[in-house]
């Protein structure tokens, strides 16, 4: 627990226990760690809400299954998981709750069911879901329109529909050719299909991830070749793997640049009609991009530590390899693996140590990272930052204007590379006096902005963030945990 400031520890818990849509505008992040006060060690165990990324792929995977599967601690009290059950029970795939908070869905067996001669998904600003269902749209009796806010509107899926072109369905962009609104004509006979592609460089690993994940639905499942610079690997093999806990025969070179999947099978050879899977019993871990923020916290306080509960070496998510890089610039990382799982991340001794980070596997971790990176004494350099540029905001160029609040240069591109990044520190370090100037946060709609930001203001007075309540997106109950670092 966090020790000592009972008044500000109130407060913070009055204020950040609130309901998201109930938190005021402009949310203040009283200081853990100023010099004008003895710094407060934090010892907080917690386990962050079930992975964003598995939860929306096992409950794709689940809807098109046969039978009832159950879902335990899948993330659902956040907007992009409400978007995806309401996309899927558009469908055709039912839910339930059971009595001990496990989701229960009833599969369709690998083919949509609904009403009409088409039918229109709203994903808001749901890119995973957007995504997927994308090219779930191929297992649909009819046409699916696939569209989001404006937001969404703005995000690339032409690669994908391309993809899905070539294997022979009709896409019809609505509106801007490229990006959602889109039409998805399924052809009439799946076994039409051509399932075999070649990709070069994507934008995006979920389109790659969302053909893998229709793979045991399509008559000779789906071989995909990659040509170009893989794009975040990890979460490609997050897919691959998650497939193959869950039956189904899933190959793939030594380099990953040719993967074979078919639905569940004994025989990895097989290649006849669609096998599909069989309804599954599947824990959802917790999301490791959601604990960065904790991880992070510990790294820039002095004398503290944060242990994540549920994540440990077998982790199918990339983004739990991101306390390494915490090691890297000076913390402790202590882990368990087993049936009870931990990551633990103590604060070093000194400053953290500047670092260059390869964040291609793990691109979200990267505002986090920034963050920690904003006290250690020497300028930092981050790549494979790509994707950003395409997620909730232009990530990269919302760095660069928010940290420039507190005297952060970021210089981008590098080398011509403009997924690169050089972080720099202001001479004599972030001003954490107590009277540093006022400084708001804008979060531009981005859950991951808000609560990467949100560290600055353990270590930085007066540091507020807007619009607080975005993080519900995918982390509803965020600053009800973070306040847990005062000590609740």
């Amino acid at each position: 627990m966090a020790g000592g400031g009972g008044g500000i520890q109130n407060r913070v818990f009055e204020v950040f226990r609130q309901p998201v849509s109930q938190l005021p505008a402009v949310l203040e992040i009283p200081t853990l760690c100023a010099p004008s006060s003895p710094a407060r060690a934090v010892e907080l165990e917690i386990r962050p809400p079930g992975s964003k990324s598995l939860t929306n792929r096992a409950l794709l995977l689940a809807a098109l299954a046969s039978g009832a599967s159950r879902l335990r601690r899948p993330l659902l009290d956040a907007d992009d998981a409400h978007r995806m059950l309401a996309a899927l029970t558009q469908l055709g795939a039912r839910f339930e709750k059971s009595a001990d908070e496990d989701l229960i869905v009833h599969g369709v067996s690998g083919r949509w069911r609904f009403a009409g001669d088409q039918t229109t998904l709203n994903l808001n600003n749901a890119g995973t879901a957007t995504r997927f269902l994308a090219a779930a749209s191929l297992l649909a009796p009819a046409p699916v329109i696939i569209d989001g806010n404006g937001r969404m509107r703005q995000r690339p899926i032409g690669e994908l529909g391309a993809a899905l072109e070539r294997m022979g369905a009709k896409v019809e962009y609505l509106n801007a050719t490229g990006y959602p609104p889109m039409r998805i004509s399924p052809p009439s006979d799946l076994r039409t299909l051509k399932t075999s592609l070649s990709f070069p460089t994507t934008q995006s690993s979920q389109f790659i991830s969302a053909l893998i994940l229709i793979s045991p639905w399509l008559p000779s499942g789906m071989t995909i070749r990659l040509t170009g610079e893989i794009t975040s690997e990890s979460y490609i093999a997050m897919t691959m793997g998650l497939l193959q806990r869950l039956g189904a025969a899933v190959r793939n070179s030594a380099d990953m640049r040719i993967v074979r999947i078919n639905g569940t099978s004994d025989d990895e050879s097989h290649t006849g009609p669609a096998a599909g899977l069989a309804a599954f019993d599947l824990p959802i871990e917790p999301d490791a991009s959601s604990a960065t923020y904790f991880w992070g916290a510990a790294a820039i306080l002095p004398n503290s530590r944060t242990r994540v509960l549920g994540l440990g070496d077998d982790s199918l998510q990339g983004d739990s390899d991101f306390p390494d890089l915490l090691a890297a610039m000076g913390a402790t990382v202590t882990k368990a693996s087993g049936s009870d799982p931990w990551i633990q991340v103590r604060s070093g001794s000194a400053k953290p140590t500047p670092i260059i980070a390869d964040l291609a596997d793990m691109p979200d971790t990267a505002m986090t990272l920034a963050s920690v990176a904003c006290f250690a004494e020497g300028t930092s350099v981050f790549k494979g930052l790509r994707t950003l540029r395409v997620k909730e905001t232009d990530r990269i160029a919302a760095m660069q204007t928010e940290l420039a609040k507190i005297g952060i240069t970021i210089t981008t591109p590098i080398s011509g590379d403009d997924g690169a990044l050089s972080l720099t520190p202001p001479p004599g370090g972030v001003d954490c006096s107590p009277s540093c100037p006022r400084v708001e946060f804008d979060t531009y709609d981005d859950h991951r902005m808000a609560m990467s930001l949100a560290l600055i203001g353990l270590r930085r007075p007066n540091t507020f963030i807007r619009e607080p309540g975005c993080v519900a997106k995918t982390y509803a109950t965020f600053w009800r945990d973070f306040a847990r670092l005062w000590g609740g």
